[in-house]
């Protein structure tokens, strides 16, 4: 059974930090250290946006132009995991925040049920 679980959300005031992890585990991630994977947000009202992508070694990343330089995403390939820090985090960073691998799309692919990032200002 395919698994993502996402945790780590939570409420925080503006400038704070928060550390998510996504743990992945069933058929499609069994050959996880081979795939790249990213982070995805999903804020009410609007479309599911990638804000983080990590290459299978770990060696490239990239950020969506809303978070770079604030956020980092990192990735533990014996542990099936990937994390993302976020730091200087801002109300509009408001979102349901989800990991996936590179190329998910919302009908074809399993989603887990992500993790809540609530900013106050």
């Amino acid at each position: 059974q395919v698994q993502l679980v996402e945790s780590g959300g939570g409420l925080v005031q503006a400038g704070g930090s928060l550390r998510l992890s996504c743990a992945a585990s069933g058929r499609t991630f069994s050959t996880f250290s081979s795939l790249d994977m990213g982070w995805f947000r999903q804020a009410p009202g609007k479309e599911r946006e990638r804000v983080a992508l990590i290459t299978w070694s770990g060696t490239t990343t990239n950020y969506a132009h809303s978070v770079k330089g604030r956020f980092t995403i990192s990735r533990d390939n014996v542990k099936n995991t990937v994390y993302l820090q976020m730091n200087s985090l801002k109300p509009e960073d408001t979102a349901v925040y989800y990991c996936n691998k590179r190329g998910a799309t919302m009908t074809g692919d399993y989603w887990g049920q992500g993790t809540q990032v609530t900013v106050s200002s």
